[in-house]
């Protein structure tokens, strides 16, 4: 009895505690209340009608206080720079004194010449080191859950646009300041528009409670699910395209990203730890000191509890903290604890209450803090900006990338487009080009290759050279098998390109790129009169199945190979046999014509039946393909990221619509009316399918359905876990007798991942590269080469069996089996050989085994078209 009262007594002070009184806008976290201001320029307590800390602001009344400010003050100007899929504005604003807006474009130009410093003269370079502004960016929000960054944006920006003491002038006449206020208005929507609905009158600082608790997917990422910190080098997405191309108008020399983590943790500043990008120059450490000393000691008067050189490395270059970096800047990241569960107060793990307003005013005081470092190092800054700039002063010996042109079949056109976007000098070869040792991205020997007139040369006697040598080398030297993202990125082998690189510099005759080349695209013989056909090799082809369907017509496949006498087409040609679509005989030309033009696809018309070659066009080998009803399961527990993913590859790349059904509703869903489910990522769907719901999936693959599952939801269909299969999981291998551990190469400074071994890399691999065969005569494989890099983040794999069919399996060798990343000599023995893709059929089904994400992240898309197959032909065939 007692341990129960005790216990009441225990429960009722928490909840009177969550429920007391909290401060939401203490006096010791002011912003700067000693200074006077322009009051011509509203502050955005006066604006929004509310003081900082109180409530969140969402993304219009964002925008009205930046075109307030904009209008009100002389020092500030609003430049917007793209539109989200939703429809919303994206904007950064320059912030300098009058006399600088005078002349901006000068400055600007100036600050670009600094970034190809081998056309400057040596006078010119120093009237610019001794006069330039130093050029500072800002951004915030680009996790929309992390939502004091944005209310911190706005005070920053109110105190460099009002503020009239002689230090913040001082800092002006030295600096252009960029502030983007808001990267991802979709999620912080999103995210602000649910707090607001779950607040209550009273702040609880439960973490627990129901407005801490933010539902599935989150206000993290964009409208697509994806992580814009991830998307900084790719640009995917309108929010990252837009911010890129403003970004290269600018170059700054200081870039801070703004973000939150877990509410317990206390505020990061750099430097982080390993492991590091040392294609960087060596003395960027030295400035990620210099600029957290700077924070620390803005910091120390306010008690403010921070800490470093942990939890956060920097080595990944698609993040906004270091894609900076690889373009000339000091990219630094900060961390503020709060994030989603932060809402406007919240009690830590030390009994503390961490209130939205002290998270507003520490990314304020850091923001602040950088501007003054970058003014007080501003020539330092320009130096270090000028040397990284110089190709003479590369860590790497590689002269050139060359990549062989794919005429748009393959990704080879994507990537010269994202190169030309980051300012990367492309050239081409105007005829056949030998080089004696060009190193191959497959095995990384050196051979002698003739690459073909029309190549694309990337040399890397350039200023972008440490950006080019950091997305295009075949393997990074790291200190550390633990990572915060991934190990490998190499853009080769991320699009599946043929490509490879030398060592010396090109001789051949090349002519520089200036705009992205394009696929051939139209209608051979548009007035055909028998049948049109459709090479399933192209990029967009199954954009143009879509299209096909969505006009009404009536498409086969070929399980096989034919050929018209001047030309091949591979397994997987669509064809449109007219005879089978009388109704739309008359309107063919010009639907041909569209839909070639806007799925980017070439189109051949035939005017009979008969082939040279290969099966006839009305051969039992050509299969109709309906337009297969497909659902995609989404919500808790399946992976918002992978779900996303899948989303965009057919809504955006595919133009082919499904269904995204909520886990909750799966029990009640009629499979019957459709013909695809796909699963994403997950971990914990026996909460979704239990004995019941496995043995009715089971009835409806046997029926005729078609279940694609990808990453852990794949692991989960196998014979131990749900039972819905009898595929198995591989199991590790045995020891072998030898230490490996004892053998290995001692620790240094460049080590790499392929000598290092350590306790964390034989658990786990941490986003690497292996090397896989497919099967290109089975329809999962259509229009793919037989080689292709797949992304792996896990030692599962399936274990090829009879009853099993592989399509694709990883390189039997393995000793050669990982091309790029890490993993240990345990995970590839237990690897090597096994499946990455295959199916089980069931009945009249088939269940479709993809445990490697196909399209990670939308860059590592080589693999995407077997994802595609699933879905589109896969039914059919």
């Amino acid at each position: 009895m007692m341990r129960r009262l005790l216990l009441s007594f225990l429960l009722l002070a928490f909840a009177a505690s969550a429920h007391a009184q909290v401060d939401l806008t203490p006096d010791h976290f002011a912003f700067s209340p000693n200074l006077t201001y322009d009051p011509s320029v509203p502050s955005p307590a006066t604006y929004l009608g509310y003081e900082a800390g109180e409530a969140y602001t969402q993304h219009g009344s964002v925008v009205g206080y930046l075109k307030a400010v904009a209008a009100a003050s002389d020092r500030v100007t609003l430049h917007e720079y793209g539109e989200t899929y939703e429809g919303r504005a994206l904007y950064y604003l320059t912030v300098t004194t009058p006399a600088h807006h005078a002349r901006i474009d000068e400055i600007r130009t100036n600050n670009l010449k600094l970034a190809n410093p081998a056309a400057l003269g040596a006078d010119e370079m120093e009237t610019l080191l001794a006069n330039q502004p130093v050029v500072v960016w800002l951004s915030y929000n680009v996790h929309g859950n992390e939502g004091s960054s944005t209310e911190a944006a706005m005070q920053v920006l109110y105190h460099l646009a009002a503020a009239t003491d002689p230090a913040t002038t001082r800092l002006l006449e030295q600096s252009v300041v960029l502030i983007d206020p808001l990267l991802n208005p979709d999620g912080r929507e999103r995210y602000v528009t649910w707090y607001k609905s779950m607040r209550s009158h009273v702040p609880n600082t439960t973490w627990l409670d129901l407005e801490h608790d933010e539902p599935w997917p989150g206000g993290r990422t964009n409208h697509y699910w994806f992580d814009l910190n991830r998307d900084w080098v790719w640009l995917v997405h309108p929010e990252s395209q837009g911010r890129i191309a403003a970004y290269q108008q600018w170059l700054p020399q200081v870039h801070v990203d703004y973000h939150e983590q877990g509410f317990n943790n206390n505020y990061f500043i750099m430097p982080g730890t390993t492991p590091r990008n040392r294609t960087l120059p060596d003395a960027y450490d030295h400035w990620a000191e210099v600029f957290g000393r700077a924070k620390a000691r803005a910091f120390d008067p306010h008690h403010v509890s921070y800490a470093t050189r942990e939890a956060f490395d920097f080595f990944y270059p698609g993040y906004g903290s270091s894609y900076p970096s690889v373009m000339g800047g000091i990219g630094m990241l900060t961390e503020q604890g709060g994030h989603s569960r932060g809402g406007r107060a919240v009690e830590t793990d030390d009994g503390y209450i961490l209130t939205l307003r002290q998270r507003i005013f520490d990314h304020y005081t850091t923001s602040l803090a950088t501007v003054k470092a970058s003014v007080e190092n501003r020539r330092q800054l320009l130096e270090y900006y000028r040397d990284f700039f110089t190709p003479a002063n590369s860590k790497h010996n590689q002269a050139a990338y060359f990549i062989a042109d794919d005429g748009g079949n393959g990704y080879v056109y994507d990537v010269i487009d994202l190169m030309l976007k980051h300012d990367v000098e492309v050239y081409r070869t105007d005829g056949d080009a030998t080089v004696r040792q060009a190193y191959s991205y497959w095995d990384g020997q050196p051979s002698s290759r003739t690459f073909a007139g029309g190549t694309f040369v990337i040399p890397t006697n350039q200023p972008r050279h440490v950006f080019i040598n950091t997305l295009m080398q075949r393997d990074m030297a790291l200190e550390d098998t633990v990572t915060y993202d991934m190990t490998t990125w190499s853009v080769p082998l991320a699009y599946n390109l043929d490509a490879a690189w030398t060592t010396t510099r090109p001789t051949a005759a090349m002519t520089r790129v200036t705009e992205p080349p394009t696929a051939t695209t139209g209608v051979v013989n548009p007035g055909a009169s028998y049948a049109y056909l459709i090479d399933w090799n192209q990029r967009h082809a199954p954009k143009a199945l879509s299209m096909l369907w969505d006009a009404g017509y009536r498409v086969r496949a070929t399980r096989k190979a034919l050929g018209d006498g001047s030309r091949t087409f591979g397994p997987g040609t669509l064809i449109v046999l007219l005879g089978r679509n009388r109704d739309r005989m008359d309107r063919a030309p010009a639907d041909m014509q569209r839909i070639a033009t806007e799925a980017g696809v070439e189109i051949v018309g035939m005017n009979t039946g008969w082939t040279e070659t290969g099966i006839s066009l009305s051969s039992r080998d050509s299969r109709v393909i309906e337009r297969p009803k497909t659902a995609l399961l989404v919500d808790s527990p399946t992976s918002s990221y992978t779900a996303g993913q899948l989303w965009f590859l057919f809504d955006r790349w595919t133009h082919f619509g499904l269904d995204r059904i909520r886990t909750d509703d799966f029990a009640s869903l009629r499979l019957e009316d459709y013909d695809v489910l796909i699963l994403p990522g997950a971990f914990g769907l026996s909460s979704v399918f239990d004995s019941t719901q496995i043995a009715r999936l089971r009835r409806w693959v046997q029926g005729g359905g078609t279940l694609v599952a990808t990453e852990g939801s794949a692991f989960f269909l196998t014979k131990d876990q749900s039972g819905l299969t009898r595929v198995e999981v591989t199991q590790d291998p045995k020891p072998e007798k030898k230490d490996e551990e004892a053998d290995a190469p001692k620790p240094s400074y460049y080590t790499t991942y392929a000598a290092r071994e350590d306790s964390a890399g034989f658990r786990r691999i941490p986003g690497a590269a292996f090397r896989g065969h497919l099967d290109t005569s089975h329809p999962l494989a259509f229009g793919m080469p037989e080689q292709v890099y797949s992304l792996r983040f896990t030692n599962d794999a399936l274990e090829p069996s009879d009853n099993l069919h592989t399509v694709g399996y990883l390189d039997r060798d393995a000793d050669a089996v990982v091309a790029s990343g890490y993993a240990s000599p345990q995970n590839k023995r237990k690897l090597a050989g096994k499946a990455f893709a295959a199916v089980q059929y069931m009945g009249q089904g088939e269940v479709v085994f993809l445990p490697d994400n196909t399209q990670y992240r939308m860059f590592w898309v080589g693999p995407a078209r077997l994802m595609q197959n699933a879905v589109l032909l896969l039914p059919g065939m």
